[in-house]
């Protein structure tokens, strides 16, 4: 055996050996006599492995042109275009093929666009030779040959539906139902051909994850019409990568809508007080501290802005920042709020802090268990969990003021006592004079002052300076619903 073929031999390529010793040949004559035939060989090999595709999810843009096998998961109808000049009409005809690690989208033209709508299966296995670019839709190869293998076996799964746990990467034609956890506004860019680009993102969530979703152009300005915890339906999306994690595009075969159905979505958040620096986590408590949004100045002129909340569960508090858009979520005191990757980094007087960038989503829970949630978690009371209790936070963030006629003073864990003579109401619902202790974390510090211990809150009318998250006592008469203090420890 000579040096072409065994060259040749170790190569295992689908190039026959013809074609492999005629591209050997011109090599040779390309160099003028500089290299022999072995080293001819071995260059023209050297080559060939750079356009062998081991798998799907292996190609990229920018490579010369590569061969890959695939199972045919989608065939799209027949276009006709007319080309420049006199060439005459053109056809193209798109096909999705895909293998265990992703799927990519292959544009086939001409007479093999007419084969594929006349022949094509899905379900068939293809072996493609093409190049690979970077389409409108996403990465997409434009095929040079194509032909069926019947007898090789591609592992991969078509879903009719995903979730959010099924996506990987090349993924394409994906149908996903998720609930809406976080929007963006629209925001234009310039491309090369000089056009203006659009592009908003959302973020969705089921009951096995989240995902970022990315609207282009058109699809943009539907990110206007949902709101945080409207359930969607996204139709023929495409999935990338970006910065290492996968998002789900959709472009202009893409669809977005709102549908009638029920998604749960559970983050798995991280106790606050297990949080260390350098960490990107989910983290969600009640809101005890709110500060209004700020504006700053970037380096390259342009305006941002940020606004600081403070969350507290039972294991500790943190401030956490919302920069940009995220700073003008609807955010109040008592709100139980879950941010989702979150930076932690080190903040004013060596407190730790969060940071909540454009990766991040910011969802306040509206529903009463959440509400109680976040009240709980506004008080350290030693209960053993966030949904134990009925919350009068909840109530009093819900814009009702809580009086004596409609606050509880039972439950196990409440530290409000009355004094030996019971309190007694009249027949208009205001309290007596009689003396209450009443302990409790203080959730605002304006007018009037509020405290909550997880079970209740109460007004308390006092001259002493409190901090918002402050733990305190008060002792004093309660009158119409508010404690008015003689003594806070």
């Amino acid at each position: 055996m000579g040096a072409i073929e065994d060259v040749y031999e170790d190569l295992e390529t689908d190039v026959e050996f013809e074609e492999f010793a005629a591209a050997v040949e011109d090599k040779v004559e390309q160099m003028g006599g500089l290299a022999d035939d072995e080293t001819a060989a071995m260059l023209i090999a050297h080559e060939l492995r750079d356009e062998e595709a081991d798998t799907i999810a292996d190609i990229e843009p920018g490579m010369n042109e590569v061969k890959f096998l695939g199972k045919v998961t989608a065939i799209g109808d027949v276009r006709t275009f007319e080309r420049d000049g006199e060439d005459g009409e053109g056809r193209v005809c798109n096909v999705d093929v895909a293998d265990a690690s992703g799927s990519v989208r292959v544009a086939l033209w001409d007479e093999m666009a007419t084969a594929a709508d006349e022949q094509l299966e899905v379900g068939q296995v293809l072996r493609v030779m093409g190049r690979p670019k970077e389409g409108y839709s996403g990465l997409e190869v434009s095929a040079d040959k194509v032909e069926p293998d019947d007898d090789a076996e591609v592992d991969v799964q078509v879903l009719d539906t995903y979730r959010v746990e099924d996506l990987s990467l090349g993924a394409s034609d994906v149908d996903l139902v998720g609930q809406v956890l976080d929007t963006d506004s629209v925001r234009t860019f310039d491309r090369d051909d000089g056009s203006e680009g659009r592009v908003a993102n959302l973020t969705l969530g089921d009951e096995t994850g989240r995902v970022r979703v990315t609207l282009w152009d058109e699809k943009a300005d539907l990110v206007t019409a949902f709101d945080a915890g409207e359930v969607v339906e996204v139709g023929d999306g495409y999935v990338r990568d970006r910065d290492g994690d996968l998002e789900l595009h959709v472009g202009d075969r893409g669809t977005i809508e709102t549908v009638d159905e029920d998604v749960e979505y559970v983050p798995e958040t991280t106790p606050i007080g297990e949080l260390a620096i350098g960490q990107t986590v989910d983290i969600d408590g009640g809101v005890i501290e709110t500060d209004p949004v700020r504006t700053f100045d970037r380096d390259d002129g342009s305006e941002g802005q940020v606004r600081n909340v403070r969350l507290k569960d039972e294991t500790g508090e943190i401030r956490v920042a919302l920069w940009g858009d995220k700073a003008d979520a609807d955010i109040d005191l008592a709100d139980h709020v879950v941010v989702t990757d979150a930076e932690i980094g080190d903040g004013w007087q060596d407190d730790l802090e969060a940071s909540a960038n454009w990766r991040s989503t910011v969802t306040v829970l509206e529903d009463a268990d959440a509400r109680a949630s976040a009240s709980e978690a506004g008080a350290d009371t030693g209960t053993t969990g966030a949904n134990t209790a009925d919350s009068g936070l909840g109530e009093f963030a819900d814009g009702g003021e809580t009086t004596a006629a409609s606050t509880s003073t039972g439950g196990a864990s409440t530290t409000a006592t009355a004094t030996d003579e019971d309190e007694s109401t009249t027949d208009d619902g205001t309290t007596t004079d009689d003396e209450t202790e009443f302990t409790g974390t203080v959730v605002q510090t304006g007018d009037p002052i509020v405290l909550d211990d997880g079970q209740q809150t109460r007004r308390v009318e006092t001259d002493a300076s409190l901090r918002l998250g402050e733990e305190v006592t008060v002792r004093g008469p309660e009158r119409d619903g508010t404690i008015h203090a003689a003594d806070v420890f």
